[in-house]
């Protein structure tokens, strides 16, 4: 359930904030409540998943074998030969 809630902020603050989430392409509201939310979240210890990241994960299987630092090591190893 939605709540209505009164805010006193800075006139510049608010018209730079919405130019944000114009070009996030949501609105203030739903840009603060995200805010606000990952402020929770990290002030419990959690980790929250946005929706965009959650609809991606387990789309690439990995070898459970498979060192990324190894790999990554390797990658820098030839670049920079």
């Amino acid at each position: 359930m939605d709540t209505k809630l009164t805010l006193n902020i800075d006139k510049s603050i608010v018209e730079e904030a919405k130019l944000l989430a114009k070009s996030k392409k949501t609105s203030l509201s739903q840009l603060i409540e995200n805010y606000l939310n990952s402020l929770i979240n990290n002030n419990r210890g959690d980790i929250a998943i946005s929706p965009l990241v959650a609809e991606l994960s387990g789309v690439i299987e990995i070898e459970s074998d498979v060192d990324a630092r190894d790999d990554y090591a390797e990658y820098l190893m030839n670049k920079y030969q």
